[in-house]
């Protein structure tokens, strides 16, 4: 079983404009209204692709009151952490004659003390029941705990879980530290944790803190499995890409990616090439879906035309640390947003297109 947790859900608000003028008056038709969050999104497409799941995370005031019902009725299995402070919103405003999406998120309120416990338990709980994986996904509100992020992690490990987490800033330090097996940033994340300029250095450096497999989006240039290993510090590193760029809406692609590591780890697939292909397939899937939380049934299709080849030999340097020898929660020893972009005239979800290539960002609800 698949363990996703949102600690900072959304109620996710989606209104299409026919053009966005800054300053201006819009009607738009009815929206749409999901319960949202980066969690919820890798448990709606691993749900919806088969693999047993339970998404947890917490819910209050009215807003959660429509998250809550929204979720039910979606049919994935979930347990809610009832809290004090109202579930946040996220709004987005699709700009149908350009093809852009403007999003604005709310910050979020930090459960109490107390709740950040419930939280805890219910996640200790999910995994006695059988899980394989843990998913740790999407920011922390503001004045969380420093330690909540490690103790969610060690439960995992402690259960035997293999632990992917996806979230950004001091945080995905924070996670390769305590023992997250998996991490998923894109280039702008990796820079902005690590101050290295160059992506292999900064995955590098996840890997000597701990981490085992580092899946990296490049945008529009596809996306990178990057491992190494006690007894073999230099970096093994696989490039995969579409044969194509496609159109359409981003928003989740990291989310279907994060997913399909979580299914094959889950069938005790840790192949790192397998994975490379399943989470790009699945985010150029998810790209082709208007909402995030759904990939497209052509993913088939979509990985069979994938192009993976091994990238740049990277060597370490003698200046750096050796990768550290550790006891892991799995066998794993090798998660960035497709490598996909929106464009003018985005297709139909059933008609793949060409796109112009520039990079891709899975910003709903971003770490």
């Amino acid at each position: 079983m698949i363990v996703t947790v949102t600690a900072n859900p959304a109620l996710d608000l989606t209104w299409h404009v026919e053009r966005i003028v800054a300053g201006g008056t819009h009607r738009a038709d009815t929206g749409a209204a999901r319960a949202g969050g980066k969690g919820l999104n890798v448990a709606r497409v691993a749900h919806a692709q088969g693999a047993p799941v339970r998404a947890i995370t917490t819910v209050g005031g009215a807003t959660g009151a429509e998250f809550a019902d929204e979720l039910t009725a979606a049919g994935v299995p979930h347990v809610l952490v009832p809290v004090a402070a109202s579930t946040r919103r996220s709004i987005a405003l699709v700009d149908e004659a350009l093809g852009d999406t403007t999003i604005i998120n709310e910050r979020g309120v930090a459960p109490t003390a107390s709740e950040w416990e419930a939280l805890k338990a219910a996640v200790a709980d999910a995994l006695r029941a059988d899980a394989r994986v843990l998913v740790i996904s999407g920011s922390f509100p503001p004045a969380t705990p420093d330690d909540v992020l490690p103790a969610l992690i060690a439960l995992g490990r402690n259960a035997g879980a293999v632990v992917i987490a996806d979230t950004s800033g001091p945080s995905l330090l924070q996670a390769a530290d305590a023992g997250a097996s998996v991490l998923k940033p894109n280039e702008h994340e990796l820079r902005d944790a690590t101050g290295l300029a160059d992506p292999l250095d900064g995955a590098r450096e996840l890997l000597r803190r701990g981490a085992e497999l580092v899946l990296l989006s490049q945008g529009a240039d596809g996306m990178l499995a990057i491992t190494a290993s006690a007894a073999d510090p230099d970096l093994q590193v696989l490039h995969a890409r579409l044969d194509r760029v496609l159109a359409g809406n981003p928003t989740g692609a990291g989310d279907a990616a994060v997913a399909a590591c979580a299914v094959l780890m889950d069938a005790g697939i840790h192949d790192p090439e397998k994975i490379l292909r399943r989470a790009t397939a699945w985010s150029a899937a998810a790209v082709l879906m208007p909402l995030a939380g759904e990939i497209h049934p052509s993913c088939p299709d979509l990985e069979r035309d994938l192009i993976v080849v091994p990238a740049a030999f990277a060597p370490a340097t003698h200046a750096e640390k050796p990768l550290p020898a550790r006891e892991t929660a799995s066998d794993v020893v090798s998660h960035a947003d497709s490598g996909f972009s929106p464009a003018a005239g985005a297709p139909a979800p059933d008609s793949p297109a060409s796109g112009a290539p520039t990079p891709a960002s899975d910003r709903r609800n971003p770490r």
